[in-house]
């Protein structure tokens, strides 16, 4: 690896950002928390299971609550003040981790769910005959 890249990589990774979007995807599992500048690059991400939450108590509400809020503070420390709030997906933590980004002292412009819903797409499995 050049000098040059790795000098540019660093230059990256550091980066500070003003105005952020926070997506949060909350599954059934796990609930993972990203935190992209703008554009969409990613800046940050954690979730449950990086902040050591393994197996069942991964998908639950504190669980989701201790990745936002860890998050949420190192995007502080990389000078986040404005944000955007993108929430997708049917899982247990998505109203703790809202919650535990509210909290933190973060401007919210707007929380957005975006989950995805069908507009009558696939056929459902048939009936079962017990």
């Amino acid at each position: 690896m050049s000098k040059i890249s790795r000098k540019s990589r660093l230059r990256k990774g550091k980066r500070g950002v003003q105005k952020g979007i926070i997506h949060i995807q909350a599954g059934f599992n796990n609930t993972i928390i990203t935190v992209t500048d703008v554009r969409g690059q990613v800046i940050l991400w954690s979730s449950a299971g990086a902040c050591g939450f393994k197996g069942t108590r991964r998908s639950t509400p504190f669980a989701a609550q201790a990745a936002a809020e860890n998050a949420v503070r190192a995007s502080m420390d990389r000078g986040l003040k404005q944000a955007e709030v993108m929430i997708s997906g049917p899982g247990p933590g998505r109203d703790t981790a809202l919650r535990a980004i509210r909290r933190s002292g973060v401007t919210l412009s707007f929380v957005r769910d975006v989950t995805p819903m069908p507009h009558n797409g696939c056929r459902p499995p048939k009936k079962r005959r017990v």
